[in-house]
């Protein structure tokens, strides 16, 4: 299969991305292009260490590096600052000096993790991201937002930190457990309700193909996935802006994480049931009309993903809205889809109102 390769285009810190199957072995050229030095640590955790960090090591150790192997344990929980100077211990005793390189090898977590040991040992040092699930592969690999988890918040702490290579192996999401692989479409989604009506009638058609993790139709998604957010990532890097519009479904996913303790619900359900809040929003406030509610309601069911929001009370909801990252002095603020394919940042200053809508309490 042909490989796929993007350009993320910043200036000095611009990157590839590639996405392809059966290309995970080539990681050990893809980093010997990224940096000078020859060491290197593969950070990993102890579901995807077993199935792939033998070949990435092998890979590495052809290409000429001293590969160190971290392992940390797998789950949302472990996103921690304890897990990140357990990192950081290994790759002191390790030896690492800044032209070395960090391979961030997992999905979300330990890319999150990786990168901002990467992005805070000895002021920074180079990595490259290899994510290993689909909510990773066309999400948090790309644009380099970096960081752990603060027991009052979800990615409350963390940097930009651009990552000098992404290699996105198809095949490697053949391992992934069902509700993980699930939850990963729910970011695919993301990308077309708010930037691409043409991709998101690409996904209705091809339920099917998408649930029986065909190839073909994978690397074409995770493509336009990557391509939208490299594109959203080069006009607004840091989130000033434009950036926010990857928000969307998150401010209600962020609440529902928190309040299940980042364990009951996944991030990838979670962003699903945001995202219906945010379409009933979007609905009751004029921006789309019922039958993009529908349609989108009908999408993330189609994939088996969940829409109903967990039986919370009012001001459970209110405290962690408040302490999300896009709270402001006057208010919160908002990603609504305008239709299907386009959007609005909405900044709400009555969450009682917001609550009503999208029947918070009940």
């Amino acid at each position: 299969m042909t490989i796929e390769t993007l350009r993320v285009e910043l200036g000095e810190r611009s990157y590839d991305i590639r996405v392809g199957s059966a290309i995970i072995g080539t990681i050990g050229a893809v980093c010997r292009d990224a940096v000078a030095g020859r060491r290197v640590a593969v950070v990993t955790n102890t579901t995807v260490g077993p199935l792939y960090a033998g070949g990435v090591a092998d890979s590495l150790t052809a290409a000429g590096f001293n590969v160190l192997r971290i392992e940390i344990p797998d789950g949302e929980e472990h996103k921690t600052s304890a897990t990140l100077n357990r990192v950081y211990d290994r790759l002191v005793n390790g030896g690492l000096t800044r032209d070395s390189l960090v391979v961030a090898l997992g999905g979300g977590v330990v890319g999150d993790l990786a990168g901002y040991a990467a992005a805070t040992y000895l002021r920074g040092i180079p990595f490259v991201q290899v994510p290993t699930t689909l909510l990773a592969q066309v999400d948090s690999s790309v644009g380099g937002k970096t960081g752990i988890n603060h027991p009052l918040g979800k990615n409350l702490i963390g940097a930009f930190h651009q990552p000098r290579a992404v290699l996105i192996d198809v095949d490697t999401l053949a391992t992934l457990p069902r509700r993980e692989y699930l939850g990963g479409l729910a970011e695919v989604i993301k990308y077309g309700v708010v930037l691409d009506g043409e991709f998101f009638a690409f996904l209705e058609q091809n339920v099917s193909a998408l649930l029986g993790r065909d190839r073909q139709t994978l690397v074409r998604a995770i493509t336009r996935c990557c391509a939208l957010k490299a594109w959203v990532v080069e006009q607004d890097e840091r989130e000033a802006g434009l950036r926010a519009v990857l928000n969307y479904g998150h401010t209600f996913g962020h609440a529902v994480e928190a309040l299940t303790g980042y364990t009951a619900v996944l991030h990838g359900e979670a962003v699903a049931i945001g995202m219906v809040r945010a379409a009933v929003l979007a609905e009751a406030r004029g921006y789309s009309s019922a039958g993009d509610t529908r349609r989108i309601r009908a999408l993330v069911e189609a994939v088996g993903l969940p829409t109903g929001l967990p039986s919370f009370d009012a001001d459970s909801y209110r405290d962690v809205l408040l302490r999300d990252k896009k709270a402001r002095d006057r208010g919160l603020d908002f990603v609504l889809n305008r239709g299907i394919g386009s959007h609005e940042i909405v900044r709400i200053e009555n969450l009682s109102e917001v609550f009503g809508i999208c029947g918070v309490g009940e």
